[in-house]
């Protein structure tokens, strides 16, 4: 899978609901009511995650969860991490 353009990413990004594109990945930074509930988003992201073998990275602070997206074994930004940000999107708008 080839890794995009830096236009290619930026021409995705208004498709995608609080992502932008900082230090080589994909990244949303996102904060919750309540620390629980930024944990059982993690989960259910992490079950996507699971069924499609593309991790993000994912840091948690209290109610802010930060995720990144990068295909490592390509060395940037793919079409995979542009997927996986729509999924996540998709499971935070539930």
């Amino acid at each position: 899978m080839a890794v995009l353009t830096d236009d290619q990413v930026d021409a995705a990004l208004p498709d995608l609901n609080g992502w932008e594109r900082a230090e080589g990945t994909l990244r949303r930074k996102v904060k919750f009511p309540a620390f629980l509930d930024g944990i059982e988003a993690v989960r259910r992201i992490a079950e996507r995650a699971e069924e499609r073998d593309h991790h993000p990275d994912i840091d948690i602070r209290w109610r802010t969860v930060t995720f990144a997206l990068v295909t490592h074994s390509e060395g940037g930004i793919t079409e995979k991490d542009l997927q996986m940000a729509r999924e996540i999107d998709a499971i935070l708008d539930q």
